[in-house]
Parts: structure tokens; sequence; C-alpha cells
């Protein structure tokens, strides 16, 4: 299988529309208002990229992509309505079939858990989700650079929330060394920290992580597998989603080796509401988006990204787009207009048809499509009818779902939580031992006071100079942790040359490019 049927192109729609699997990995862009039909261009694009052996990985925001787990039969609703679709455009055989799904949900309910580390997620990309100042973004990082020279491992979320707290203790000794570290931001960190565990994203932070190659399986019969993100609730907070994402594609990124342009690709990654990761975001970050999508596909890997108007996506990520279905956008304001006249400048026009108005008249399930032609050069804009999926459309039963999982290939490899040593564990332990040790000393001295009292003989000079050495010498008992802890770490500081680790933006992604 070297190509995969979209749809039925051309003035009568008989035209078909292919879109070529050695070109998957040129990215590609479905758009259009809701209710215009991209979620099932995204089903039937996930579908036709499975069968042809390519694992896909989709988010299913609306709740609505679990039936693909299910085979289309002609007792469904719609089988009259794909009967007549498919004969207009030339499909002798819908082909209805089951998609080999694995369901995932960030927070463990819906599907297998998803979790990453701290220390995979980085810097930069927890002060996007967290909405970070420039300068909270730096005391993040100064937490980050001294959890590797310490040794403290960044895993879960209780690691964050403890290393934040030992740099706010620490922050005059470490000032000296990393610049200001002001108790303002310390405590602005972990309030928002605070507020992220309480969406849930302590389940998101941890172990087992994420292992890629999970997503980029094929089973039995060659057919990839279709990993289906269920986000109804991780849509309510959307930089978490988008972050989430964002992360994903820099992992792939940093473990995929170079294959240049693959006769298929090795994965397929769909971004739905594309537009939550380009919102508010700096200009640093699209250019790393847009760095992504250029070098990503000489990993084998396509990214299509799934919004309402292409205007939503930046220029400079638009431009790497190369397969491109657009669904109808509505002209209802001016503003509307001017955004229909810009997507219908994107395409290679056609001389039977106006670009513009066929976008604008577009119906239900219908399109206008440019897929890369055999010389990766875009194709002429085409007026399309979307082909009817093979596997079922809407929601599936929470009682399916349960089934599905529990026959999943991947049943029980990340259900149990693992609590690792780490930086949590270890400052606490720390914090600890330099308690017993100012106990200690507070007893010691005490020892010395009485012995020096008695021999002497000289009884009261003894005790005037052992109070004024013991007030000078003896730490407080409620300093035995956060005062003894802070100057024993301001001596080490100075002498310890730990060697941290290399990161740059997001990670090994953006290293040195």
């Amino acid at each position: 299988m070297t190509e995969l049927f979209v749809g039925g192109g051309g003035e009568d729609y008989e035209t078909p529309q292919k879109l070529l699997l050695r070109l998957a990995n040129r990215h590609g862009l479905i758009a259009g208002a809701t209710g215009t039909g991209k979620t099932v261009t995204m089903q039937i694009m996930a579908e036709g990229f499975s069968a042809a052996g390519v694992p896909v990985f989709l988010t299913d925001i609306k709740g609505d992509l679990g039936a693909m787990a299910l085979a289309g039969d002609e007792d469904q609703p719609l089988h009259a309505a794909f009967r007549r679709r498919a004969d207009r455009i030339g499909l002798a055989d819908i082909g209805y079939r089951a998609c080999p799904v694995v369901f995932w949900d960030l927070f463990g309910e819906s599907g297998h858990p998803v979790r990453a580390t701290v220390a995979e997620m980085g810097p930069l990309l927890l002060s996007r989700m967290l909405e970070l100042t420039e300068a909270q973004e730096g005391v993040m990082n100064v937490a980050f650079r001294l959890a590797d020279e310490e040794a403290l491992p960044l895993l879960d979320l209780k690691d964050l929330q403890s290393m934040i707290g030992f740099v706010g203790q620490n922050a005059r000794a470490l000032s000296l060394r990393y610049g200001s570290v002001s108790a303002a931001s310390v405590g602005a960190i972990q309030r928002r920290l605070l507020v992220l565990e309480g969406q849930g994203a302590d389940r998101f932070f941890g172990e087992p992580a994420l292992d890629l190659s999970d997503l980029m399986a094929v089973d039995g019969d060659g057919r990839g597998r279709v990993s289906i993100l269920h986000a109804e609730r991780l849509m309510r907070t959307p930089r978490l989603y988008a972050t989430f994402l964002l992360w994903l594609l820099s992992q792939l990124f940093e473990e995929l080796p170079e294959v240049g342009d693959p006769e298929r690709p090795k994965l397929v990654f769909f971004f739905d509401e594309a537009h939550l990761l380009f919102n508010g975001a700096p200009r640093a970050l699209i250019e790393k988006v847009e760095r992504v999508a250029r070098l990503i596909r000489s990993k084998g890997v396509g990214v299509y990204f799934v919004t309402q108007n292409p205007d939503d996506v930046p220029d400079s990520v638009l431009g790497q787009l190369g397969n491109r279905v657009q669904h109808a956008l509505r002209a209802f304001t001016a503003r509307d207009a001017l955004a229909l006249r810009r997507a219908a400048q994107t395409y290679r026009p056609n001389p039977r048809f106006d670009t513009a108005e066929a976008i604008r008249d577009a119906g239900t399930g219908e399109a206008v499509t440019s897929l890369l032609e055999d010389r990766g050069n875009p194709g002429v804009a085409e007026r399309t009818l979307i082909r009817p999926p093979s596997s079922r459309l809407g929601h599936i039963g929470a009682d399916i779902r349960a089934r599905l999982m529990t026959e999943s290939p991947l049943a029980g490899k990340y259900d149990t939580t693992i609590d690792r040593d780490s930086a949590h564990e270890r400052l606490q332990r720390r914090a600890e031992s330099c308690a017993r040790d100012a106990e200690q000393a507070v007893d010691e001295e005490r020892e010395f006071t009485a012995a020096r009292r008695y021999d002497t003989g000289a009884r009261g000079t003894a005790q005037r100079l052992g109070g004024k050495a013991a007030a000078r010498s003896a730490p407080r008992r409620g300093d035995g942790v956060a005062d003894a802890f802070a100057k024993s770490f301001a001596r080490q500081l100075g002498s310890r040359s730990g060697q941290a680790l290399a990161r740059g933006i997001l990670g090994g992604l953006f290293r040195g490019r």
C-alpha cells in the first residue's frame, strides 16, 4: 500500500484524492468550522494510516473517537448515507473494520495512565504550563540546575515542590552563584504548583513514564496501533494539554533516529485544537515549534494540526504543512471574510472554480483538498467528498471501554505508580540529618560548658565564660533544620562542581542546532 484514499475530487467528485504515504511525513492541516466534519476526516485518515501499517496517535476532545475500536456495519444508522457517498466517489467497498485501538488518559480514568517525569518535561515547558513570569522562570531554571548538581532526581510533583522549597530556604547562598532568588518568586511558583496539583497533574508526573515504543507498535496483522488520548477532562486545563503534546513531540525527536524520507511514516501524530499550542505563546516557543515541524519529519514522524481556522497556526508553521484538507469556513463577519480569503490564498488555484467560494459553500463532509504530488509540490485545490469511515462513529459505553482496556496489550503495564527514591525523599533525609547534627551540637556544647565549670575551681568566672561561648556557638532548637541545613549547604555550594545536565529549551530537541 503506497497511498491513502481520502475521497473523491474534481468537478463531479470523481477524481480520487490520495495522500502518498512516502510524503505523509511532510505534515498536514485539517481545518474548518465546528460541525463541518474535521473529526471524521481525522478518523478516516487515521484508519488509512493504520491499515498501511503506520501507528497513529490522536486526541479525543469530545469523546467521539472511541468507537474506532468497533467495526462499522450495515445496521448502523448512517450506513445508507455512507453507501450513497461511496457510490458517488467510486468506492466499491467501504470495508467495515475495527481499528487496533489503545486508550490513554493523563488521569488514568478512561485509558491507560500517561506519565512523564518532571525532569523529562524540563524547566521551559513547565514554566509555560504554569504561566510564570521571566523572573519566576529563572527560579525554575535554578531549581533544575541545582537538582542536577546535587544529584536530586526530579520525578514527580512533590519532588519539584520540595526542590523549589529548598531553593527558597537557601536563597541567599544561591543568589551569590545563580543571581537573585526572591521569596516572592518562590512563593508564586509554589502556589501555582498547588493549583496544578489540584487539577490532577500529580497523577501525570511520575513513573512508570510513557515508553514511546508503545505508541509505535503494530498488531498481529501488521496494522498500526491507534493510540487515542482521552482528553475531555484534560481540555479543562488547556495549558497542560498543549504542553503535554509538545513534550511528546520533543521526546519523539530526541529518541528516534534519522531516517530521511521513508516509504511510509514511522508514526503520524494528530494535534487536535492546535490553536491552544499558540495562544499567548512567546515568540521563542513558536520558533521552536517551527523547528519541530521542520526537523521531526526526518525522523519519519508526520504531524497533522487540526483546528478551526488556518489563522490559528502561525505562518512560519503553516508553511511546513504540505497536505491540507480545508472544510467549510463561514463568513458571518468582516473578520471571517478576511480569514476566508487568506485561507483560499494558501492553495494552488484550480481554474475550474473559485477556491474561496468552494471553501465557503462546502457542506458537512465536503472539503477543499491539496495533497502533495509525486515530486513533493502542492497539488491543485480540489473540491472533495470525504470517504465514509470503516469503523464506527460516536461514543462507546463505559463497559465496552473497560473491556477493551482489559484486553489491551498494555493492560497492567502502567497501572501501578512507582515512587522511587528521589529529590523529595533525599531532601527530607538531609533535613533530618541536619536536625540531628544540630541537636548533637547543642548537647556537646552543654557537656563542654559543664566540664569547664568544675575544672578550673573558679566557678563564677567559668560560668560567665561558658555562658558567652554557648550563646555564640550553640544552635537554637527551632533552627535545627532550616538554619543548620542552610549553613551546611552554603559551605558546600562553593566547593562542589557537580556535573549539570545540558538542557536546551525543550530538552535535547533544540540543542545546538
